[in-house]
């Protein structure tokens, strides 16, 4: 087998068949030798401290000590098989407990959306009582959406390693991508990641595709800089339904070289064994970098992951289509050791290595959501549509066009028409004659998002020189969030006379924050507008975050210049009125 590595590994691993554990130390360490022993020393204490079941490994010795297991069947705008073919929690742990003893250390719980899954802090609390069995981590991956305050239960439970998938920073991007909102709530559960003790690791997963999120590169890079994360850039991959094309799929190597031209001096760093990701180190950034590159240079020869989905099917390849049910096995009343034996002959059918770029099956290998179940049903959950691949062009931008045609076409009934347009088409007042003055409330939310250095300076947290002329200009004008607070508040009583078509209200009460968000240095507005009356408050909420954010602006643009962005100002809840309360889902 030719593991031939690509130029951007270095000359010093571009040697044919090196063991890819060894080709993962050589730059780290300097010398192949110590590596070697490294590898070595560590793979003998594993074999002294318990044996290894045959059964987990394969015919090309490869030892599979990984155990990744799917526990949702339902994703959004999805509905999937029953919850009786999904495996039962008392399942998940007897196989879980069969692993260990066979010789798994590792186990990950993953998706679709593991944190979907009822009594997920059980399950993590059974699998940390396997570890006098052998079991060494527990770890999960997820979106992050409702994490952040499970998050320290799943920790106390016995949680150590999580990984969060984030393909964007940017809100409105992220809202088309995932086809629903929830930006927050992912750097929510991120920034609780950062500050869980209880973690021994915490990396970001990041899905690069040509066109769609390239840009954001070097931004994500940049969460390194005072973050103890990793960032991991991995390769667009091939399932069933994500519209695979070679040509989105940028190889890690050109992702490096871009990285390299702003970071000259990043360096290799040591990997863990049999770990995907080969990893890198810009000297001064407290967290690291992480490339996984399953298309363009495979590390197929070192995997030692096998896959449990959520339907009880053993998967020994993420690109092979081939499954066998544990499940049905179980159900059949099969013993452990027949079990074992299930799984020896899974193993045993293993590969050498995945099929190439062109050859691997994309019509038959369910995707990785899909990974915990069978084919899905028909769909009970209206969603946002996918994207066309035009609507990204090169330079990541979205197409506007397709926006415009998309929410058009949405809006096409003919019961539909615009409250503020009369029949002639001319401008006008709605008539709020004939209802009934009701008590009404409407919460809004924003955030500008402003440089670290104008950050340390409204949160006080920098080391500002207070002799610099641009920082005196901006602290001459008062405390920033202060006077945004009392602008906001000016500003919503004002709505009227800013928004032409907007009733006058007697507004009973008007409530304003700015806070600080740490993970994305900005500063976020909150506004909650009360009155009783004829009609909503929503255009006073909206009012009152937008001249607050833009007073933010308007007392930091001597310090930030034009590197602010305001962004995500939306109505997140109201109450009162024709229409019934709302909520907006994080």
């Amino acid at each position: 087998m030719n593991y031939q590595r690509a130029s951007w590994l270095g000359p010093a691993v571009s040697r044919k068949y090196r063991p890819a554990f060894l080709r993962s130390y050589s730059q780290s360490t300097g010398t192949t030798a110590t590596a070697r022993t490294r590898a070595q020393s560590k793979i003998a204490r594993i074999d002294v401290q318990k044996p290894f079941s045959p059964a987990l490994v394969d015919s090309f010795q490869r030892r599979h000590d990984y155990l990744r297991i799917s526990l949702d069947r339902e994703i959004e705008g999805v509905e999937l098989s029953p919850a009786d073919h999904i495996l039962t929690d008392d399942e998940i742990i007897r196989l879980a407990n069969l692993f260990v003893r066979s010789g798994v250390t590792k186990i990950r719980l993953t998706g679709g959306e593991p944190t979907v899954r009822k009594g997920l802090d059980g399950i993590i609390r059974r699998l940390n009582e396997l570890r006098p069995l052998g079991l060494q981590s527990i770890g999960m991956t997820t979106n992050g959406l409702a994490l952040h305050r499970r998050l320290p239960g799943y920790v106390e439970n016995g949680l150590t390693h999580l990984n969060l998938s984030l393909d964007t920073l940017d809100p409105f991007k992220f809202e088309i991508m995932t086809r629903r909102p929830g930006h927050d709530a992912v750097l929510r559960s991120l920034d609780a990641a950062l500050h869980s003790p209880g973690l021994q690791s915490v990396k970001l997963n990041v899905v690069v595709v040509k066109g769609l999120n390239d840009s954001e590169v070097l931004d994500f890079v940049k969460l390194t800089t005072d973050k103890n994360i990793s960032v991991r850039f991995i390769e667009f991959m091939p399932f069933t339904g994500n519209k695979w094309d070679k040509a989105k799929m940028i190889p890690s190597s050109q992702l490096l070289d871009q990285i390299s031209r702003e970071y000259p001096s990043i360096t290799r760093a040591p990997d863990e064994l049999n770990d995907t990701a080969r990893s890198w180190k810009i000297p001064g950034h407290v967290g690291s970098l992480g490339f996984i590159s399953s298309m363009s240079d495979h590390f197929c020869s070192s995997c030692n992951r096998l896959r449990l989905t959520a339907d009880g099917q053993i998967k020994v390849c993420l690109f092979d289509a081939k499954e066998v049910s544990l499940r049905d096995e179980m159900r059949c009343g099969a013993s452990d050791a027949e079990l074992l034996d299930v799984i020896g002959r899974a193993v045993q059918g293993k590969q050498e290595k995945h099929a190439g770029m062109e050859d691997i099956d994309v019509i038959t290998n369910r995707p990785m959501i899909l990974i915990g179940d069978t084919q899905p049903r028909k769909s009970r959950v209206r969603s946002l549509p996918r994207l066309p691949a035009y609507a990204y062009p090169l330079d990541g931008t979205l197409l506007l066009p397709y926006i415009h045609r998309r929410w058009s076409s949405s809006s096409s009934r003919s019961d539909l028409r615009l409250t503020h347009i009369s029949s002639d088409g001319q401008p006008r007042m709605v008539d709020v004659g004939s209802k009934d003055a009701t008590k009404r409330s409407a919460t809004a939310s924003g955030c500008i998002y402003i440089p670290k250095s104008a950050y340390d300076l409204v949160t006080g947290s920098g080391d500002a020189d207070s002799n610099d002329k641009t920082i005196q200009k901006a602290r001459g004008k008062g405390d920033v969030m202060t006077v945004a607070q009392l602008a906001a508040i000016m500003g919503s009583k004002r709505t009227s006379d800013l928004i032409p078509l907007c009733h006058p209200l007697q507004i009973s009460n008007i409530s304003v924050t700015l806070t600080p968000e740490l993970l994305v240095y900005g500063i976020k507005c909150t506004a909650t507008v009360a009155c009783e009356g004829k009609t909503g408050v929503e255009m006073e909420a909206l009012t009152a975050v937008s001249v607050g954010l833009l007073t933010v602006w308007d007392m930091l643009k001597a310090v930030a210049g034009k590197e602010m962005k305001i962004g995500e100002i939306m109505v997140t809840h109201k109450t009162g009125g024709k229409s019934g309360d709302f909520t907006r889902v994080p």
